[in-house]
């Protein structure tokens, strides 16, 4: 049994928005055998485009159903069925948000008809629901309502599902001349054989195409399982692309075989995020064989091909960070805060959240002595806290010379920077007969490269001929920073 969905929402946002309609249509297989259609109260106005685009007003939702007043409905009629509609993670996500909300968990096996739809009918123009209908000859009546969107997906549902048995039947082994004939029929547009094979099959039986489909919803509509299959379980950087071959997001992974796979399983919660996934129409890779090349070179490419889904990462991997300035007094005063909100000046160092700098932030005043209030973690007027324990010298109320201040000031800063100024990290390779050298000299990144594992180097210019130059900034300064905080394996070799 299939429960073909559609719903209609205040915007594009699971997370935020809410459902103001849904309809159900339940399909045996053959033909739809039930069907339920409400307006629901989304409990929050209606914004004017969508009224616009769905017809949908606050008025006609104002006695409407509130969702935990059908939802028993909706779980009743979808119990035991695999969820079907036309992009099916955005319906399913709101669904499942909607009953998170309730203490509830709505799991159910999902199956997308542009998935289908793309698999099944090649070709196509687009794949749209409207589009897609418009050129097949589909009816659909009542354009963005949730039971117009439905009735249509079910028409097209069945109708994938007589295209799926007419192909199987036409591979099918132990086929007589007669049968393989008739099958070759069912495809004219008479469609008077069609009836004949389809129902020489039980109702019950297993439709290989719509059964990939169920097993492959995960996936974006333009990769095949084969493709998926072929990603390597190793480091490296993986890329994906549109149908254009434009690269549009970079990513980084130990494994980019289960790193891809999460990208593929999670509940998207926005429609730019389900476009995301659906523009998704090839993937490469390379393997890099150490996390931190891995890392690095993320960083690089990121920066280099400005991809469009890795906006967040353009300016910055780390957008938040330690800053430095100095106040009218002399005192120089470190503040952490978002990299964004600081675009006239670079971090001293660059961190992942702000929780996470200001965390550091804490941890270097209290080793080097400094006042919360001059490092913005103590809001006051009078003294800060520690100096009221005796653990500030009185910088914040003016009775620590700035002078004195600030050379703790300038000691903790020194301690932002590596433990040694010139070394070498030896790493894994992208095979077992390889090394790989990550290189800093006198704090500066240079580069990374890769040299066989018979190589062997005192002079630290062998290792700098080594390698492939790259350029050094705050994020990969950062990467090497917490990479070498972590349990890592790799051997470091220090310089002078």
């Amino acid at each position: 049994m299939y429960a073909i969905i559609d719903l209609e929402t205040t915007g594009g946002q699971p997370t935020q928005d809410r459902i103001t309609e849904i309809a159900i249509y339940i399909h045996d297989g053959e033909k739809v055998v039930d069907e339920y259609s409400t307006l629901l109260n989304p409990g929050r106005p209606i914004p004017f485009f969508i009224t616009q685009l769905t017809g949908i007003s606050d008025e006609m939702v104002r006695d409407a159903p509130k969702f935990h007043e059908v939802a028993r409905k909706v779980v009743e009629m979808t119990e035991g069925c695999v969820f079907v509609a036309h992009n099916v993670r955005f319906d399913y996500s709101f669904l499942k948000k909607e009953f998170a909300d309730l203490g509830y968990n709505y799991s159910r096996k999902t199956l997308c008809t542009v998935r289908l739809s793309r698999s099944l009918m090649p070709g196509q123009p687009s794949y749209s629901l409207g589009k897609l209908c418009q050129n097949i000859g589909i009816p659909l009546h009542d354009r963005h309502r949730a039971s117009g969107d439905a009735a249509a997906t079910a028409i097209l549902f069945g109708r994938l599902l007589k295209i799926s048995q007419q192909e199987e039947a036409l591979t099918a082994p132990g086929l007589s001349p007669a049968d393989t004939l008739a099958a070759v029929d069912a495809t004219a547009p008479s469609g008077r054989q069609a009836k004949a094979v389809v129902t020489k099959q039980p109702s019950t039986r297993k439709i290989k195409a719509v059964q990939e489909a169920i097993r492959t919803a995960l996936l974006p509509p333009n990769i095949t399982p084969e493709k998926v299959a072929s990603l390597p379980q190793e480091a490296g950087v993986y890329y994906f692309y549109n149908q254009e071959g434009e690269v549009i997001y970079v990513g980084k992974s130990i494994n980019i075989y289960k790193r891809i796979q999460q990208h593929f399983a999670v509940d998207y919660k926005s429609r730019k995020s389900i476009e995301f996934k659906n523009s998704i129409a090839d993937i490469t890779w390379e393997l890099t064989g150490s996390e931190l090349v891995a890392l690095l070179y993320e960083s690089h490419e990121i920066k280099r091909m400005k991809p469009l889904y890795n906006r967040a990462q353009r300016r910055s991997v780390f957008p938040a960070g330690i800053f430095l300035r100095t106040d009218e007094n002399g005192y120089k005063r470190l503040y952490y805060g978002r990299a964004d909100d600081h675009a006239e000046s670079h971090p001293l160092i660059a961190l992942g959240n702000q929780f996470k700098a200001k965390g550091f932030l804490f941890h270097k005043v209290s080793k080097f002595n400094l006042c919360q209030k001059l490092c913005d973690l103590y809001k006051t007027n009078g003294s800060c806290f520690d100096y009221q324990v005796h653990r500030c010298k009185g910088a914040c109320i003016g009775l620590e010379p700035p002078e004195e201040y600030n050379q703790r000031v300038e000691e903790a800063i020194e301690s932002f920077t590596y433990e040694h100024g010139t070394f070498v990290i030896i790493g894994a390779g992208r095979h077992a007969t390889e090394k790989s050298l990550v290189v800093v000299e006198n704090g500066r990144y240079l580069g990374f490269g890769y040299v066989d594992e018979s190589f062997s180097a005192r002079r630290f210019v062998d290792f700098k001929d080594a390698i492939t130059r790259y350029h050094d900034n705050k994020d990969v300064q950062q990467i090497i920073r917490q990479y070498l905080r972590t349990k890592h394996k790799d051997k470091v070799k220090v310089f002078g």
